[in-house]
């Protein structure tokens, strides 16, 4: 109680910055251990897919059986030494067949040239591996596993090669040494204690010097400023840094220099909010190309269908759109939905890229079995997308997409394929699919007939109305037509600019 103010300054100062730079200092160090095993993780997988693609999942038992006699070993193998060169990080490359037994070895590359175990050896299971063992054996795939055993602190990778039949033939591993990260994070480390003591000293020489009003005043109004800030958007910080700069502290010391860095900081989020809103408008634009470009090389092998992904896609934001003015499936349908949908659209068809062309151009009619590989089009659309969400996971479109690629040919009443389900178990982005998809093969000209004029194609529809389609949809279909038909023949004149611009008009 009979200390002055400004010990009580130095002493309170003192106290918090060395807790707050002690707790700092832990948290950036444990965020710089983890950032640096994430990315070795993600160099980990990258590179064991490398590794994977290398191998012939055909040959793996030839090569247990012959080793480097066998056809290809050794080009596959100095492939695998060139990958292990490729970064200094990588310890090992190897390929296993995982057996009950253990690790059968099919490829081992090891670091600075030695010779690694040769082909058919079997290998122990680390215990680091013990509870992946029944995962490993049936050909599934597991996360990246840290070890610290014989070998040293390592991140193991594991990438299942499978064959032609989808049978995981062996596994591609690669061991990234992260005994570098513990040199690194204790450099890191001294930095960051020489960086705090630094910058405690020099705060608490300011705070002796300045024990008076001018520096408690100043203080307490940079705390306040600082507590006002928010980060969660752009609006809140531009907000925050206004009042930051109200204050306008002019002490002509360390204090008003603090101040300055704190509003540059502050003024630098901003724009760093902003960058990252143009990076993410950037790529969502990039996904978009992608998706169009992708559906565009699988649909230029089908001659029959012309510009089926865009008109489909244009109908089913035009039945979306009249399905949500009209309050149906308002649960469902929101702007977000709408968007993956209509974002994700041009991707139903994305299984035709498993159809041969024979059957995919063929002017005449299918026989039973080019229909039943014609028909297995959906779910190898739905199989294709499902690995691109599990390199993609949070890519929310994705998911419609699945939905479209599965289920566009389901029937309400249970008698399409290729899951026979029926009414409102199908989803609903593949139920309004569904009518756009055949709308368009109605009133479209194919190699093997003529398009039906719009009154014929409309009346099928309605016809096919708690059949083939989901009633509210054709009726949100019906009711927008005059919208759908204006598309429909705008598309017609840009496939046929000489032809006659009405010949399909109601």
């Amino acid at each position: 109680m009979k200390t002055s103010l400004r010990t009580k300054i130095v002493l309170l100062l003192s106290i918090s910055l060395f807790l707050f730079g002690i707790l700092s200092v832990f948290i950036s160090y444990n965020i710089y251990i983890d950032t640096t095993i994430s990315q070795n993780k993600i160099l980990g997988k990258g590179i064991a897919k490398l590794v994977a693609s290398t191998i012939d999942p055909n040959m793996v038992n030839e090569y247990l059986k012959n080793g480097e006699k066998a056809e290809g070993y050794l080009r596959t193998k100095i492939r695998l030494h060139n990958i292990q060169k490729s970064t200094p990080n990588i310890k090992f490359v190897y390929v296993y067949k995982i057996l009950a037994d253990g690790c059968h070895v099919v490829f081992d590359i090891d670091t600075n040239d030695i010779q690694g175990e040769a082909p058919g050896t079997i290998i122990p299971f680390d215990k680091a591996f013990t509870k992946y063992i029944p995962t490993l054996l049936t050909g599934g795939t597991i996360d990246p596993v840290i070890s610290d055993e014989k070998y040293g602190w390592l991140l193991t990778t594991y990438v299942p090669v499978h064959d032609d039949m989808g049978v995981c033939q062996c596994y591609a591993a690669v061991d990234i040494s992260m005994d570098w990260i513990r040199i690194q994070a204790n450099n890191y480390l001294e930095k960051l204690a020489i960086i705090f003591f630094a910058i405690f000293i020099v705060l608490l020489i300011t705070s002796i010097i300045l024990s008076n009003s001018k520096i408690i005043i100043p203080i307490n109004k940079m705390v306040t400023a600082t507590n006002m800030f928010v980060y969660d958007n752009k609006y809140s910080l531009e907000k925050s840094l206004e009042w930051m700069r109200h204050i306008n502290i002019k002490t002509g010391d360390e204090i008003e220099n603090l101040y300055l860095a704190v509003s540059k900081m502050a003024s630098d989020s901003v724009v760093y909010i902003d960058d990252i809103k143009k990076k993410n408008d950037a790529i969502s634009a990039m996904q978009n190309a992608f998706i169009l470009t992708l559906a565009d090389m699988i649909e230029s092998r089908d001659k029959n269908t012309g510009q089926h992904i865009r008109k489909t896609a244009e109908y089913v934001k035009i039945i979306l759109q009249a399905l949500k003015d009209q309050g149906i499936y308002k649960e469902e349908i929101t702007d977000e939905f709408m968007k993956n949908v209509i974002k994700s659209a041009p991707l139903h068809d994305i299984g035709k890229i498993n159809v041969p062309d024979a059957i995919l151009n063929k002017p005449g009619k299918l026989t039973d079995e080019e229909f039943t590989l014609m028909k297995s089009h959906s779910s190898v659309g739905g199989e294709i997308i499902s690995h691109i969400i599990d390199v993609v996971p949070d890519s929310d479109y994705l998911s419609e997409a699945k939905n479209l690629a599965t289920y566009h040919h389901e029937k309400w009443n249970g008698s399409g394929y290729p899951a026979g389900l029926s009414k409102e178990d199908i989803p609903l982005s593949a139920r309004v699919m569904a009518v756009a998809d055949v709308f368009d093969a109605l009133v479209s000209n194919r190699s093997y007939k003529k398009g039906f004029p719009y009154e014929k194609a409309l009346a099928i529809i309605v016809e096919e109305r708690e059949t083939h389609f989901d009633p509210k949809i054709v009726d949100a279909f019906l009711a927008a037509k005059e919208e759908v038909l204006r598309v429909a023949d705008q598309f017609k004149r840009m496939e046929d600019p000489q032809g006659d611009e009405t010949s399909h008009s109601l």
